[in-house]
């Protein structure tokens, strides 16, 4: 089967042998009640409020959206408006720790009878995908269509973030564990460990663990750019195609991020809900780079500090990799559900952008095909039936043309400009 295409990067995974290490509880945390796609929750408490370890500080209505939880024991501050990096505007529970993480009450593990109360529970751990893109689990495990196979992607195609990896090595029985469970609540009949070739070490440890279980096959992907995109590890994993429009579950598929997994059988096992995270910390700034586990609502700044970092030296501070990471406008920002890594940057080139070439390598990487030199055209002229035709919703915005693009030009950022212009159905 012909693989999808894409680029190769240098892996630069600096901290893949590095463990993951605890990150001191601060003296106050910043939760905002938006860190999932979907709706944004509504504060729980007020200020003056105590609060517990696990307890849920934020919920919503709306079907689509996940809870939020508190990491820390301790006495609510303040509940400000809060912006994230991409101009989501919601509140943010501001909470003075105690030092005695005192756990809350009602952390226990759910009782699960059926797959109505299963998908409630994964709803009410708070979970979301946890390689970037926080799409809410239980909307994810609760499809209307019928599913096959569950993929479990643990491609970790970026480059520097090995957070996923230490998962892999620290954590393997978790993720058996949590691949069986949710296979036996859903009835899924195969599941796929999707894993790059640039991790050998974690490909021999899941060969091993799974060599006696036939439900659940363990993938080696080529080790290029961008194999944990959802469609492109759909393809590579199954040569099932998702089509513009459509779902992976309209295909037969479930795809679950490989931290995620793990986190549902810890959280089935003890009731603990999402209110830590792992992140990968590096970059040209950082001094010690690190795996760390930080509580959700941790400020950059000190985790910045915790790995040696040279404040003052930083230029760039990306949220995620270097490909589809997010400038980050103010150090002091919080850890969210999605934070996967933080690279502090103090020196990058500035490229300057010329004219197309018309040298067409950025239609030889896409990994769908698209022809984004044609989208840089039409865009600029606003053709809204050109940029229908050419597709441009299915862009995954994962930078490759940008990359290799031999005039500087921004096409993965015009790509995400052109979909504004296409009305929503």
């Amino acid at each position: 089967m012909k693989k999808l295409n894409g680029i190769k990067l240098k892996h630069r995974k600096n901290t893949e042998n590095s463990s993951t290490v605890v990150f001191p509880v601060p003296q106050k945390v910043r939760i905002p009640m938006s860190m999932t796609m979907g709706a944004p929750c509504q504060p729980l408490v007020k200020v003056g409020d105590e609060v517990k370890v696990g307890q849920k500080i934020g919920d919503t209505d709306a079907a689509f959206s996940a809870p939020v939880h508190s990491g820390v024991s301790g006495k609510v501050t303040a509940i400000t408006d809060y912006r994230n990096a991409i101009g989501v505007v919601c509140k943010m529970i501001e909470i003075e720790t105690d030092g005695q993480q005192t756990v809350f009450d009602e952390v226990k593990p759910p009782e699960i009878n059926d797959k109505e109360s299963f998908v409630k529970a994964v709803r009410e751990s708070g979970a979301c995908g946890l390689g970037g893109a926080g799409f809410p689990t239980h909307i994810k495990l609760n499809p209307k269509a019928e599913i096959d196979t569950l993929i479990i992607n643990a491609a970790e195609c970026e480059p520097y973030i090995t957070a996923d990896y230490r998962e892999m090595m620290e954590n393997p029985d978790d993720i058996i564990n949590g691949i069986n469970m949710v296979k036996s609540k859903l009835g899924i009949k195969t599941a796929k460990l999707a894993i790059e070739a640039n991790k050998p070490e974690a490909i021999k440890n899941f060969t091993a663990m799974a060599e006696n279980d036939d439900t659940i096959d363990i993938i080696t992907l080529p080790s290029s750019y961008p194999q944990g995109a959802e469609k492109v590890i759909i393809y590579n994993s199954t040569g099932r195609i998702v089509n513009e429009g459509e779902l992976p579950a309209d295909s037969g598929v479930i795809v679950i991020n490989v931290s995620t997994i793990a986190f549902l059988y810890r959280y089935m096992q003890t009731g603990m809900p999402l209110v830590t995270r792992r992140l990968t910390i590096d970059g040209n700034a950082v001094g010690e780079p690190k795996n760390v586990q930080a509580v959700i609502g941790t400020s950059f700044r000190e985790i910045l500090e915790f790995c040696k970092t040279d404040i003052d030296s930083v230029k760039k501070l990306i949220a995620g990799g270097p490909m589809m990471g997010m400038s980050i406008p103010d150090i002091d920002m919080p850890v969210v559900k999605t934070s996967n890594a933080l690279l502090a940057i103090n020196h990058y080139d500035e490229r300057k952008t010329s004219s197309c070439i018309r040298c067409g390598r950025c239609v030889r990487v896409c990994p769908l095909g698209l022809m984004p030199a044609d989208i840089d055209r039409a865009y600029k002229i606003r053709n809204v039936e050109e940029l229908r035709q050419l597709k441009v919703m299915l862009c995954m915005n994962c930078g490759s043309c940008t990359y290799v693009c031999p005039a500087n030009r921004k096409l993965a950022e015009t790509n995400q400009l052109a979909k504004t212009l296409i009305p929503r159905k």
